[in-house]
């Protein structure tokens, strides 16, 4: 898919498109783009890009709004996965097939799932495109397209996953490859990469190593095994709380830290890893591997570069408290496709969720939004086969936590919470539309102790 180019200050379509016939416009009192309905199926009150957690979420909260006669959702991909498992997956916890369910299946019943992929957006004249040059006109647009995996900016992949001992638990396509290359470890240097740019889940690239390294101490190769986790970053986490405990794990666990290395480059064929020091740019080293976890370069998807509804990078550019886009008032954005300063975790995806119908209903009724996104977001990190630490926290990077007790400290109970009932209340709750984060079991925990 090719990005987006802007050929006029009225459109953002690509020349090929841009000549197709615009919709007609209308002004709300609140300057709102309206387009004028076109034929069946062409126009929807609400239109939803992305099937995704966020997409499929709002499309469930929409529907009850305006019917779901009048909700459409585009998206291409006919199976939906709850991508916060493949961790569980990587380490042989959990199957790949427990993460999976038919996009039809979690679709609202009765909401049009247009089975196509979004070419271009104009918002000017409140319609999109799709890929058989289809216009499809909305009165309200909300983005939910994630974000996209690039291995192709690392020389040498995705073909290098064809070799062993090489996996990756962000794709389906190679996260079962991961769980191989852990059971098949004898001996030598197993690494775990972090790319220099956002991530979804930033916790996951280290979960996979304390599985593994709780694997190997399981079967008994620990001692022969070199972990080493090679991150762009310059910390280990984000929030100081969490990483002071994580380095304590660390140490115990006897795994070393490259920090400000950035993968560059696998040659597979030769089990060799080259990563670029960040703090001398030019400068790389070769490391030999006897296993290695990729974590890809990720960014903005291809049709949402140099689109009018983004910033200067890519991502859907929203009022971090409303997230009602910064120009387009009948245009709103939700989850990894944001530019909202904060981790993007599907956890986030469900406060943003109950935020954002409160900020649509009030628009929709021609009213300012209050409700507003304090960018909490959560990461269950994953420390071995039964230990989790919870990390919830806030735009301040601040710790915002849900439960009456140190969710620093590796936990049982957090480990269950991740692994069954997260699942449970994705599936049953969130892509339903009703659930939106934790904040009312953290009031009432906050006023038991009252």
């Amino acid at each position: 898919m090719s990005a987006v180019g802007v050929v006029s200050s009225h459109s953002c379509l690509r020349p090929s498109v841009w000549l197709l016939k615009p919709g007609i416009q209308k002004a709300s009192s609140f300057g709102l783009h309206m387009a004028a309905r076109c034929a069946a199926k062409d126009y929807y009150e609400v239109l939803v890009l992305g099937g995704g957690a966020g997409g499929i979420t709002m499309s469930a909260r929409m529907k009850r709004k305006v019917g779901a006669e009048n909700v459409a959702v585009v998206e291409p991909s006919k199976t939906h996965y709850y991508q916060p498992l493949w961790t569980l997956v990587g380490g042989g916890a959990k199957q790949l097939a427990t993460s999976a369910r038919p996009t039809g299946s979690v679709m609202p019943a009765g909401v049009e799932w247009i089975k196509s992929r979004v070419t271009a957006l104009d918002p000017d004249k409140n319609c999109v495109y799709v890929e058989n040059g289809s216009k499809i006109s909305y009165k309200y647009l909300i983005i939910a397209l994630g974000i996209s995996l690039h291995y192709e900016k690392i020389k040498g992949l995705p073909e290098g996953f064809h070799h062993p001992k090489i996996g990756s638990n962000y794709s389906a396509h190679t996260v079962e490859k991961t769980w191989k290359a852990v059971q098949d470890f004898k001996e030598g240097n197993a690494i775990f990469t972090f790319p220099n740019t956002p991530v979804k889940c930033a916790g996951a690239p280290q979960k996979i190593m304390y599985l593994s390294e709780a694997y190997w101490r399981k079967t008994g190769k620990r001692s022969k095994a070199n972990i080493m986790f090679n991150t762009s970053l310059g910390v280990i986490f984000g929030v100081k709380k969490y990483a002071d405990a994580l380095l304590e794990i660390i140490k115990e666990r006897d795994i070393a830290v490259n920090y400000k290395r950035n993968l560059i480059e696998v040659r597979a064929d030769k089990q060799e890893a080259v990563f670029e020091n960040l703090d001398k740019p030019g400068v790389t080293e070769v490391h030999q591997y006897e296993m290695l976890h990729v974590t890809p370069p990720m960014g903005p998807p291809d049709v949402l570069i140099n689109s009018c509804v983004s910033d200067e990078i890519g991502w859907v550019d929203v009022d971090k408290e409303t997230l009602q886009h910064k120009k387009y008032p009948n245009v709103f954005g939700i989850g990894d496709c944001t530019n909202l300063p904060t981790s993007k975790t599907a956890a986030a995806v469900a406060a943003q969720s109950g935020v954002l119908d409160r900020t649509i209903s009030l628009v929709m009724k021609n009213q300012l939004p209050t409700k507003k996104y304090d960018g909490y977001t959560s990461c269950p990190i994953v420390t071995g086969y039964n230990k989790v630490i919870l990390a919830e926290f806030d735009y301040n990077a601040q710790p915002l936590e849900t439960f009456p007790l140190d969710q620093s400290k590796e936990r049982v109970t957090m480990y269950h919470m991740k692994a069954d009932m997260m699942p449970f209340l994705y599936w049953n709750a969130l892509l339903k539309g009703y659930w939106g984060g934790p904040a009312p079991v953290r009031k009432l925990m906050h006023l038991g102790l009252k």
